[in-house]
């Protein structure tokens, strides 16, 4: 999942960005509301973090605005140092899905941030391909009731594909939903992480997940899986 930031002192935005890219999320950051407003306009974010008080023309609570005007909008979490009754009624009242006060817990800056994603997400918080579970809530993965660690990005990635089941995802989508990067086309890190993550839920079991789609990327779907089959390069053949 990618996130937006939207925080002038740089300090607090390291800070979050950090948190947040620990906790397995990619994040961006801006620094002004016109900034943030080229942001949104050029992806889709799945929350947007939202100080109030911004430098320049456009505020956090214009930005605010101009999100609620767009058909589909991500969830946003104001964070400003404006606590009183009044400025959270009113963020609230333009649009806001939370509000929270500085200076915070990071705690529950991230709870709260759980919530909205399941609040506004009515996809599963259980996912499930063939004996592969991933408990996006706990954060846990098993494989025939076996236990298995990921990294953050390595979760991030398999979270993805698993909501994604059975559609060919390319580089590009992977690292522009899980990292905080555009994609590179000369970097082969997308690669190396699909070859973690098959060391990890495939290599040990018999039937294997995690297929290479020719001239696309990967994606995730059981063996008897019918989509996109045609698409499927046999992944015993061409292992990255």
């Amino acid at each position: 999942m990618r996130f937006l930031v939207v925080e002038d002192e740089k300090r607090i935005a390291d800070f979050l960005a950090r948190g947040l890219e620990g906790a397995g999320y990619a994040v961006d950051v801006a620094s002004n509301g016109t900034t943030a407003l080229e942001f949104i306009h050029a992806t889709d974010y799945d929350l947007v973090i939202l100080d109030v008080m911004l430098p320049g023309e456009i505020d956090g609570l214009q930005v605010l605005q101009k999100i609620r005007n767009r058909k589909v909008g991500p969830p946003v979490l104001i964070l400003s140092a404006r606590g009183t009754v009044d400025d959270r009624v009113r963020g609230l009242e333009l649009g806001a899905d939370d509000y929270l006060v500085k200076p915070f817990a990071f705690v529950e800056l991230l709870a709260r941030v759980r919530a909205l994603l399941r609040r506004g997400q009515p996809a599963p918080e259980r996912l499930q391909v063939s004996d592969l579970t991933l408990d996006c809530t706990r954060r846990k993965v098993n494989r025939a009731g076996e236990p298995i660690e990921l990294a953050p990005k390595e979760f991030g990635i398999l979270e993805y594909m698993m909501r994604n089941k059975g559609r060919p995802l390319s580089r590009t989508m992977i690292v522009e939903h899980v990292w905080d990067m555009d994609y590179d086309g000369l970097t082969n890190i997308v690669d190396v992480y699909i070859r973690h993550l098959r060391s990890k839920i495939d290599d040990r079991f018999p039937q294997k997940l995690i297929q290479t789609v020719r001239g696309i990327g990967y994606m995730i779907d059981a063996p008897d899986g019918k989509s996109a089959e045609k698409l499927l390069e046999n992944s015993s053949e061409r292992q990255v």
